[in-house]
This record gives C-alpha cells, structure tokens and sequence, in this order.
C-alpha cells in the first residue's frame, strides 16, 4: 500500500525522448516553474546518496537559477504533514498515511528551498491544480506555458501536465528534471504526454544559455577532438573544436544575444571569450 523502495535507474536523454505531437516553444514572458512534490519524504525512498536524485535535484536547481534570471516565476507543491482523514480520503486507500507518519520530512530538499519570492502550494490530490491558486494565479500573471519537473513522473507530474492542458495552459515535461518508481515508468509518462498532453524537452532545450563559466565549459568540452583540456584562454580551435559545431552553438546562444553569430564566435574562439559574450545582460 505504501510507496515501495526504489532504486536508481538512467535517466533518459535526449535520443530517447518520445516525438512530440506538438511543436511549442518556451516563451520566458509566458511560462512558470513547477516543482513538484520535491520533498524529503518522497526523495527518502531511494535511500541515501542516490545518483538519480542528485542528477535530478542538480538539474531542477539549473532550470531555477535560469527561471530567475529570465524572470520566470516559481512554484512549488508540497503535501502537509497533519492531514485529516477528509482531506486525505481515498489516498489513504492507495498509499496509507503518507507524511502523517513522517511529519519530519515534509520540507522540501534543501538544495531545493524556495525564497521568498516562490509560491508554495499545498498539495492534496495529484495534480497540482486540484484545491489550488494555481490557475487563477497563472491567468493574473498572464503565465499559460508550465515547466514540470519533480516526482513522481507517472503520477503527480503526470496527472498535472494532462490536468494543465485541459485549462489550456501549455505543458512542458523536462525528462532529465523528473524521477519515478522505474525506468519503464518514466519512460510511459513522458510517451503519454508527447502523445496526448504536452512537450518533452530536456533541461538543455530549456536553457540555450549556460549560466556561468563552468557550465560554459562543461557544455564546451564533449565538443572537442582533442583529450586534452584547454585554459579558458587557449583557441578552441585547435583543440579540434570544428566550424559545424561553433555555427551550432551560435544559433543556439541567439536565442539569447540576439547578436551572437559565428563571426563573433571565431573572433576569439576561446572560454573566457565567449563568456564574455554570454555573461551580459541580453539586448532589448
């Protein structure tokens, strides 16, 4: 009845994703953040040290640290820790008591912990939108784009996405961003939702930015041909980082800096270089 042990298991990358039905694109001025459920109670299942939390919990903190910056607002669901059993109803059927037992682990991981400028929603049932602010909250920002991330996939996160496209606001499930009871599991939400529901992106797709130099360099160095490591102020280049690939990252970074093209790359083909270019503020 409880919610089992669970292991670690790969999480999906970006060849694995299911085709999307539809061809949405993420607007910073139209989307919000959710994470969901991202709580000690329900990460405590897979144990301590667990490399698919921390996978997970590493790249919903990239996406907030981007939400901030592009003014995306973000939300959190959290169950409480003393539910009635009215409240509560049929999930004591399914689950038990959930964090009535465990009203110690109610709050959110602390890598995790919202600021002041976050909503916190109480979450009762699956989706978040159920006895919740959230729609109307969404409407008065003018926010009809939501980026999912959390646990578990096939359920909550599930359940919400289908629940947001109903209302008519456009759900973006981030593969990499979300965990669940197994692979297979995973693997069937993010395919229902493709299908019938919203976009599976990754947490890359979302952020054409990266938002400090050891993220530059991190994305740079699978790029290059060379197993040696570059300063942040030798050529790329001649690394064997080849004109196909800067051209890549140029239309990529425009999103952005409406500015960047591949002679500004090749202008100073190196990490500081480009940092330089990326860390400004973006033009109006």
């Amino acid at each position: 009845m409880a919610i089992p042990q669970l292991t670690s298991y790969p999480l999906p990358d970006a060849t694995e994703l299911p085709n999307n039905k539809v061809k949405w694109t993420l607007e910073p001025g139209r989307a919000a953040l959710l994470i969901h459920d991202m709580q000690r109670y329900f990460l405590n299942f897979w144990g301590d040290n667990s490399p698919l939390v921390e996978q997970v919990v590493n790249n919903i903190a990239r996406l907030r640290r981007y939400c901030k910056a592009q003014g995306i607002p973000v939300f959190y669901t959290a169950q409480p820790n003393a539910q009635s059993d009215e409240d509560r109803a049929l999930l004591n059927d399914m689950w038990g008591p959930g964090l009535n037992k465990h009203p110690d682990q109610q709050k959110i991981v602390e890598a995790l912990a919202p600021d002041e400028h976050d909503q916190v929603l109480t979450k009762w049932r699956y989706s978040a939108f159920h006895r919740s602010p959230l729609e109307a909250i969404l409407q008065e920002m003018g926010r009809d784009q939501l980026i999912i991330t959390g646990v578990y996939a096939h359920i909550g996160c599930l359940t919400t996405a289908t629940d947001a496209f109903m209302r008519n606001i456009q759900p973006f499930m981030v593969a990499d961003a979300l965990a669940d009871f197994s692979r297979d599991e995973h693997m069937m939400a993010l395919t229902y939702t493709a299908g019938r529901s919203g976009k599976v992106v990754m947490t890359a797709d979302l952020m054409p930015v990266p938002l400090s130099k050891d993220e530059l360099r991190a994305l740079i160095l699978p790029l290059l041909e060379d197993d040696e490591v570059p300063d942040d102020d030798e050529n790329l280049i001649d690394y064997g980082l080849d004109s196909v690939r800067v051209m890549a990252l140029a239309a990529r970074w425009r999103q952005v800096h409406r500015d960047i093209d591949f002679v500004s790359l090749a202008k100073n083909p190196s990490i500081d270089g480009w940092w330089a270019l990326l860390s400004r503020e973006p033009a109006e």
